[in-house]
């Protein structure tokens, strides 16, 4: 009982730095300002009154399904100033190509932005899949007559956006001046299976990278979410462009800190406009989502892999650990100290932890009653985290979209 006890004082401890200190992660403030809000961000339009042209960069690989559901969004923002878009269909074998193809010309008929359908080449060494698809469409971005981009959108094919999310980026990138503008869009929450993994994977990263230090200039914390990064494009050409991070099999964070680590001044929030489309039936098929980059993020790492599994522990599993136990010695007549600092400082741990977990659930409207089984949650996390590293040690490489990158 000593040992849990002690265990339990190091877990509450630890949440209430994390609570109190950590750049406020578990909480869901970080958003763009709305038009009206008196925000200076909110202002109607970019502080020089014009609009600068933007280009849109949308790698696709086997997404003949999602397209029709998300790229006509895509293509009829309200964006008042010049916005192409740029498909890079990346080896598809499911007529992803000729699909965005009809949906481009479609929407041209209504009004839409004209869409370039990028046939991508094979992919040289050391490059990832992903990354070199971006390459591929900033390339065609740059090579096309007309305006040259002020900004480049880099966002997914199972992205659906709302009519004036563009528009919302460029003007806090202007009226901020921030040189990366990036949204965690809302991912989809309504299977039984997505409801428990989705909220805590935004949670997670949160806890990761918060949120408000990545927005602080002064601070070297650094990230982005891949499905929707809105940069300056002078900024990405200081910066070395995509080839620094060719490489990346988490382009996002790496994408963010390269731009940070350059200078540029970036901001990192939440959204509800912007939303993935991509469903996640069951629960194999979220574990593949978390299992497949897991140990990539730890760098490949045993000693890295071992910490954190130790840390989800102790952080999670402590704290309901050591309200279970104390209870079970009280009822056995049990009075030691042991139990009474295990069951204080359990329960203490385990309020922490799910007072912070609420903002989250409440943000994916769900309901705050199932803050309390967060732990379990986690030990579903660290499952996951050691089976990605079992699929590393038995050659299972990282995969995008249906194609193995190359092993590290």
């Amino acid at each position: 009982m000593l040992g849990l006890a002690i265990a339990c004082v190091v877990s509450a401890t630890a949440w209430v730095y994390l609570v109190a200190a950590h750049g406020g992660y578990w909480l869901t403030g970080q958003r763009l300002p709305r038009p009206g809000s008196g925000d200076p961000g909110a202002k109607a339009h970019p502080g020089n009154g014009a609009w600068p042209p933007v280009a849109a960069v949308v790698p696709a690989r086997n997404e003949a399904d999602s397209l029709p559901v998300t790229l006509p969004a895509l293509l009829g923002q309200d964006y008042p100033g010049p916005f192409r878009v740029f498909l890079v269909d990346d080896g598809s074998d499911d007529g992803t190509g000729p699909v965005a193809a009809e949906l481009g010309e479609k929407a041209a008929g209504d009004g839409g932005a004209p869409l370039t359908v990028v046939a991508g080449a094979a992919r040289p060494d050391g490059w990832a899949g992903k990354v070199w698809a971006m390459a591929q469409g900033l390339a065609a971005a740059g090579d096309a007559a007309g305006d040259a981009p002020g900004y480049v959108l880099f966002t997914d094919a199972d992205i659906a956006w709302g009519p004036t999310a563009l528009r919302d980026l460029v003007r806090a990138a202007e009226a901020d001046d921030r040189d990366l503008v990036s949204q965690m869009v809302l991912l989809r929450a309504q299977t039984a299976w997505e409801r428990v993994i989705v909220p805590a994977f935004v949670y997670f990263f949160a806890q990761l990278y918060p949120f408000r230090t990545v927005n602080d200039p002064r601070r070297r914390t650094a990230a982005a979410a891949g499905g929707c990064m809105l940069v300056r494009r002078s900024a990405l050409d200081a910066a070395g462009g995509l080839a620094p991070i060719s490489g990346a099999l988490i382009d996002d964070v790496a994408f963010g800190t390269l731009l940070k680590g350059n200078g540029g001044r970036i901001w990192l929030g939440l959204t509800t406009d912007i939303r993935s489309a991509r469903p996640y039936p069951g629960l194999s098929s979220l574990w593949h989502m978390i299992a497949r980059s897991a140990y990539t993020q730890l760098r490949y790492n045993p000693a890295l892999l071992a910490g954190t599994l130790i840390g989800l522990l102790l952080l999670y599993a402590a704290p309901p650990a050591g309200v279970i136990a104390a209870l079970i010695g009280w009822a056995a007549g049990g009075t030691g100290a042991g139990i009474a600092v295990a069951g204080l400082a359990g329960l203490a741990g385990w309020t922490l932890m799910t007072v912070s977990y609420g903002p989250m659930l409440r943000f994916y409207r769900l309901s705050p009653l199932r803050a309390p089984a967060l732990p379990l949650v986690a030990l579903l996390y660290a499952a996951m985290t050691a089976d990605s590293a079992r699929r590393h040690y038995r050659g299972q490489a990282v995969s995008w979209r249906g194609r193995a990158a190359a092993r590290v």
